[in-house]
């Protein structure tokens, strides 16, 4: 049984994959299907390595900063404040400075300005944009399927094992989310429960896989067209497969943009 725990992709994808089924189901009744994507995040985090934040490396900064958004979103279910969705990408951008406040001090000023802006503006897009899903769960389903693979896969092409387990959980947790509406053709609630942890966390692994991988620059604009482009129009009057499939197309093609990209830059995944 451990060795089967022990293979990357059970640890990966299988496990969040079944833990993201089971959560997004039982707690439909509560209307917090959407920690199905964390669920199957904690998961993954559980199996390959550990919720230990001793030492405070910058990938545990990121499950600590994951887990505290979940509570985030959990209190402000009620909140539909307008300025709000500028005040969660503006504090998202501010945590990716300190997430990776380490490794920029090992740049010259001009470059660490450079990075620590341009990292705070990809994890505040996607939280934003993201942001703007969270009462549409087959758009958010979709967007986070693709952003989470997306960035798994690139963080894996630049020869980061973890990152890469990391992203591949939220896009398989997102999967499952999403195979549940299509094959019951019923939304599950969303909220910012599932779309504030899953465009957080995915944003922080990209930056990091960046800073610290071969994953190329270039590559985030990419993943960052990928929230935008679950908004394309679709007629509601479409099953939710169809939805699905159409909306992930979309998605998904930036995604693939992406991992070719890196791929171009890192070659294959060092399996």
């Amino acid at each position: 049984m451990q060795e089967f725990l022990n293979n990357p992709a059970v640890q990966g994808g299988l496990a969040p994959f079944i833990i993201a089924l089971i959560v997004a189901e039982l707690f439909q009744r509560l209307r917090l299907s959407g920690l199905a994507a964390i669920a199957g995040f904690a998961v993954t985090v559980y199996l390959v390595s550990d919720f230990s934040i001793d030492p405070l490396t910058s990938a545990r900064i990121i499950v600590l900063l994951g887990l505290l958004s979940v509570l985030l979103a959990l209190t402000l279910l009620r909140f539909n404040w307008r300025p709000l969705r500028l005040i969660l990408a503006v504090a998202g951008g501010s945590a990716t400075v300190w997430m990776a406040l380490r490794i920029l001090q090992q740049q010259d000023m001009t470059n660490m300005l450079l990075w620590a802006g341009s990292c705070a503006l990809y994890v505040g897009w996607l939280v934003f944009w993201m942001d703007t899903l969270h009462g549409s769960p087959v758009r958010a389903g979709s967007a986070g399927m693709a952003l989470g693979l997306g960035t798994g896969g690139c963080a894996l092409f630049g020869a980061s094992a973890l990152l890469g387990q990391f992203g591949l959980a939220l896009g398989a947790a997102a999967s499952a989310y999403l195979l549940l509406q299509a094959v019951s053709n019923s939304r599950l609630p969303c909220g910012r429960s599932f779309t504030l942890p899953l465009s957080f966390i995915a944003g922080l692994i990209g930056c990091l896989a960046v800073l610290t991988a071969r994953m190329p620059w270039y590559a985030l604009p990419v993943l960052a067209v990928i929230p935008p482009a679950a908004k394309i129009p679709v007629s509601e009057k479409m099953g939710l497969w169809l939805q699905s499939l159409l909306l992930s197309i979309a998605t998904l093609s930036c995604a693939a943009g992406a991992l070719y990209l890196t791929w171009r830059v890192a070659g294959a995944p060092p399996f």
